[in-house]
């Protein structure tokens, strides 16, 4: 005897790509990430007076550094990887502020260009690492 059984419309089998609200909204929330961490940056480095200056300057200081250094740290589980982003985060912050103090050259916007300048150059050095590896791939398999 054969057993007949009805699909419900919300099995897995039915849903098409791009419809899983969970896997849409993290490139929606990295994106409003970017864009509050860009407008903390403009705010602080064009001295607008506003009250949203502080926070998303310093949502700015703590992202920068910790997307960079997340990225570089992909073998990771994601709570280790989150940690040590955040903790690299604030020693970069840290020791760009103390560098400065050294140097008797503290300023906000001196800060904010450095913090943005070794992030950058963190990120596009893990890029970089990640496009040879992958052009390696591509040449070892021809």
């Amino acid at each position: 005897m054969q057993t007949i059984g009805i699909k419900s419309p919300s099995s897995d089998s039915d849903k098409r790509p791009g419809q899983d609200p969970g896997r849409d909204l993290v490139p929606l929330l990295a994106g409003m990430a970017v864009a509050v961490a860009g407008v903390g940056a403009v705010l602080a480095l064009a001295d607008v007076d506003s009250s949203l200056r502080g926070p998303f300057t310093l949502f700015f200081l703590l992202a920068a550094p910790g997307a960079a250094i997340g990225a570089a740290l992909r073998g990771l589980d994601p709570f280790a990887r989150t940690v040590v982003s955040v903790a690299g985060a604030i020693a970069v912050d840290l020791l760009v502020a103390q560098g400065m103090l050294a140097v008797h050259r503290w300023s906000v916007h001196g800060g904010i260009v450095a913090v943005t300048a070794i992030s950058s150059l963190v990120l596009f050095l893990v890029m970089g690492r990640r496009l040879r590896k992958r052009m390696g791939k591509i040449r070892s398999s021809r």
